[in-house]
C-alpha cells in the first residue's frame, strides 16, 4: 500500500500576485498542520481578473520570477509540495502561458504543464491572450512513491488527456498502465459559472475517474466567477471529499490499495483496444489508434 495525502485550496485569486502568494502560504501551513504532503490550488492562482486581457499579459512572470520563487520558499518552509496555476510570461510579449508548476517539498521545480486546450468556448477566447501548450507534454511527476498527473480546466472536456496521463504514452506493448501512468490526476480550474456548469464539472470529473480507474482531484476557484465545487474522487468515481461554493481546504488520502481493488474488478485500462496519439497537424487534438 502506498498513500499520499493531498490538500486542495479553494479560493478566488485576485489581481495582486503578492496577496495571492500569501493565500497560498496560509493554505500550505494549514495543509501541513492537517498532514498533507501536497497542496494543489486553482487555475490562475498567481493573477486573476474577470476578463483575460492585456493586464494578464503584463502581470505574467517567468518561472524564476518573484511569484514562483515565493512558491519555492513556501514549499521549503512547510515541507509541502505544491501544484499551482500561474500566468507565465509568454514567448513574444503579446500573450502569456497558462501554466501549472509542481514544486517539491525541497523547493525544486519538478514539473510544468502549459495548458493545451484553450477555452475558446461558451463565448470566451483564451487563445487571444494565451499561448497553447505543446500537445506532446506528458506531465507526470513522482511524489511519495505515487505518480501525479496534471491537466487544466477545459482539458477536462477532452477524455484523451486523462487517458494519456493514466495509461502512459502509446506503445506497441500490452494495454496496461505504463511506467508514466498517473495514480492521481489533479485538475486545477477556473470553472466559470453558468447554466448547467456545475453538472458538467462534476460529471466530467467523475467520468475521467471511472473510465481510467484513477484518483481525480478537481480544485476550482470560489465565486464570484468560479463555481467552487472542489472534489476528490476515488478510482470508482465515488466522491470521498468535497466542498461547496465557499472558500475552504479539502483534504483526502490517495491509496493505491483502493486503486488495485478497483482495477481487479474493472480492468478497463488492460482491456482497452485503442491508444491515444497526438495529431500531427498542429491542431493539438489526439487521434485514437487501434492497437
Amino acid at each position: 500500500m502506498t498513500t499520499l495525502t493531498i490538500a486542495a485550496a479553494q479560493f478566488a485569486p485576485v489581481d495582486d500576485p503578492a496577496a495571492n502568494l500569501e493565500t497560498v502560504r496560509a493554505a500550505a501551513e494549514d495543509a501541513a498542520a492537517r498532514g498533507a504532503q501536497l497542496l494543489v490550488t486553482p487555475e490562475y492562482t498567481s493573477y486573476f481578473t474577470a476578463d483575460i486581457d492585456d493586464r494578464f499579459v503584463a502581470a505574467a512572470q517567468p518561472l524564476d520570477g518573484p511569484f514562483a520563487t515565493g512558491l519555492r520558499r513556501i514549499a521549503r518552509s512547510t515541507g509541502v509540495a505544491l501544484v499551482v496555476g500561474v500566468a507565465e510570461a509568454g514567448s513574444d510579449g503579446s500573450r502569456f502561458r497558462n501554466t501549472l508548476v509542481a514544486i517539491g517539498p525541497d523547493g525544486a521545480l519538478v514539473c510544468t504543464y502549459r495548458k493545451v486546450h484553450l477555452y475558446d468556448a461558451f463565448g470566451a477566447r483564451e487563445s487571444d491572450r494565451i499561448e497553447p501548450g505543446d500537445p506532446e507534454q506528458l506531465p507526470v511527476f513522482e511524489l511519495g512513491g505515487l505518480r501525479v498527473g496534471l491537466e487544466t480546466c477545459y482539458d477536462l472536456r477532452f477524455p484523451e488527456v486523462t487517458r494519456r496521463l493514466a495509461a502512459g504514452p502509446a506503445t506497441a506493448g500490452p494495454a496496461t498502465a505504463g511506467p508514466a501512468g498517473a495514480d492521481v490526476v489533479l485538475v486545477p480550474a477556473e470553472w466559470v459559472r453558468g447554466p448547467g456548469k456545475e453538472h458538467h464539472w462534476r460529471t466530467l470529473l467523475t467520468a475521467r475517474a471511472i473510465e481510467n480507474t484513477v484518483w481525480v482531484v478537481g480544485v476550482g476557484q470560489a465565486p464570484p466567477i468560479g463555481i467552487g465545487a472542489s472534489v476528490a474522487l476515488d478510482p470508482s468515481g465515488v466522491a470521498v471529499a468535497a466542498l461547496g461554493a465557499a472558500p475552504g481546504l479539502l483534504v483526502t488520502t490517495v491509496d493505491t490499495d483502493v486503486t488495485d481493488a478497483v482495477r481487479r474488478t474493472n480492468p478497463s485500462l488492460a482491456l482497452r483496444r485503442y491508444d491515444v496519439t497526438v495529431r500531427g497537424d498542429g491542431a493539438g487534438a489526439a487521434d485514437l489508434t487501434p492497437r
